[in-house]
């Protein structure tokens, strides 16, 4: 991802009212730990797995923190239960960023992603989880403030995933 879309996603995170991101590094938007780390607006916490993130990030929302959690496409697998029982069920707003990895758009696609990356919308629609694909950073902000407004009015999960020119 350039370093100019990696600033735009932070700014545009911030401007919607992240306070609170759990984390596990991954390829594709990793350029956005350094700025997030160097942000003091932002509490940070890095996990072990991408179902350890979805439950810190909950009990951030129900402790009154703006939550997002980052991670892989295919870590949306490892999170599903999580994001059913914790999320959706029990009614915790929070925004999965999501790196769309084995998208068409994906330019760094190989056969590691394509089988789990076609599946990750039937996936996220199956958990009644809504998402929204971003391609470029044209109208990033208010596409993340969108998002934010969304999970905040269902009161459960919703996913921004990142595909094409995020994956460069």
């Amino acid at each position: 991802m350039q370093e100019t879309l990696a600033k735009s996603l932070v700014h545009s995170l911030r401007a919607a009212g992240i306070d609170f991101m759990t984390y596990l590094p991954e390829t594709r938007l990793s350029q956005i730990i350094p700025l997030l780390q160097n942000d003091s607006h932002f509490q940070l916490a890095p996990v072990g797995s991408e179902a350890e993130g979805v439950s810190i990030a909950a009990g951030a929302a129900l402790g009154g923190k703006v939550v997002a959690s980052y991670m892989e496409g295919t870590g949306v697998y490892v999170a599903c239960y999580n994001i059913l029982t914790v999320g959706v069920r029990y009614g915790v707003p929070m925004l999965l960023l999501v790196s769309y990895v084995g998208s068409l758009e994906d330019h760094r696609n190989s056969f590691l992603y394509v089988q789990r990356g076609i599946k990750l919308i039937p996936q996220l629609e199956a958990l009644d989880v809504q998402y929204h694909v971003i391609r470029d950073g044209e109208g990033l902000e208010r596409k993340v403030k969108n998002a934010v407004r969304m999970m905040n009015a269902l009161k459960q999960p919703v996913a921004l995933l990142f595909t094409e020119d995020f994956t460069l």
